[in-house]
């Protein structure tokens, strides 16, 4: 799959929220049954978010990538992998809304939209990360990046569920796993990851099984 660059418009994401109940605030490894907390939950917009700390480098470019797996940890074909290439994923269920070169404003950078009841049943998981384009030649990391931070939303309504946000611990890493839907029985779930890959989006997407071209 290329990975060569291409833009489109900058989304700012779903910004309404519910006021009816407080969305969960996840701290790293936690996690919450969004089944639970939202019954009847059909679809969700995944947000993330981001600010890139004052530099007299070069401009930073953060990309939101998505994989779906299955229960090997793998995606099952390259067309799981949904990132600004490749924006709809899993039969249909996942799309990205769109790409933001500069994160700038507030609110969700950029957005993933979720059908759950399309979501294919061999897919156990979904892996929400962000990479920072071309980090090596701009000499850029997760250091410089503040204020990260991934929530998930009620589709129906705009009610946010839960919320994660990064803790500021100066990774030196140029990918960062934010979190990860899953199902756990009949339930779907949501976890808090905050962890740090080595590697650009190449090596990432190669971790969970996409041939690169």
């Amino acid at each position: 799959m290329k990975l060569s660059r291409r833009r489109s418009t900058a989304v700012d994401g779903l910004q309404r929220k519910g006021s009816a109940k407080m969305p969960v605030s996840l701290s790293k490894g936690g996690n919450v049954s969004l089944s639970k907390e939202a019954p009847g939950l059909a679809a969700i917009l995944v947000g993330l978010g981001w600010d890139a700390r004052a530099t007299d480098g070069a401009a930073f470019d953060l990309d939101a990538s998505v994989f779906l797996l299955n229960e090997t940890g793998k995606v099952r074909s390259d067309a799981d992998f949904v990132f600004y290439n490749n924006k709809i994923g899993g039969n249909g269920s996942v799309e990205h809304t769109g790409d933001n070169r500069t994160g700038a404003g507030d609110g969700d950078d950029e957005s993933v939209k979720i059908d759950l009841t399309k979501v294919p049943v061999d897919v156990t998981k979904v892996a929400f990360s962000v990479t920072i384009h071309e980090a090596d030649t701009r000499r850029q990391n997760f250091g410089m990046v503040s204020k990260a931070y991934i929530r998930v939303v009620n589709q129906a309504g705009g009610t946010e569920i839960a919320r994660y946000d990064l803790s500021e611990d100066s990774s030196t890493e140029t990918a960062m796993i934010f979190g990860e839907l899953y199902r756990h029985n009949s339930e779907w779930k949501f976890k808090a990851i905050g962890q740090g890959f080595a590697g650009g989006l190449g090596p990432l997407a190669v971790n969970y099984g996409v041939n690169i071209g």
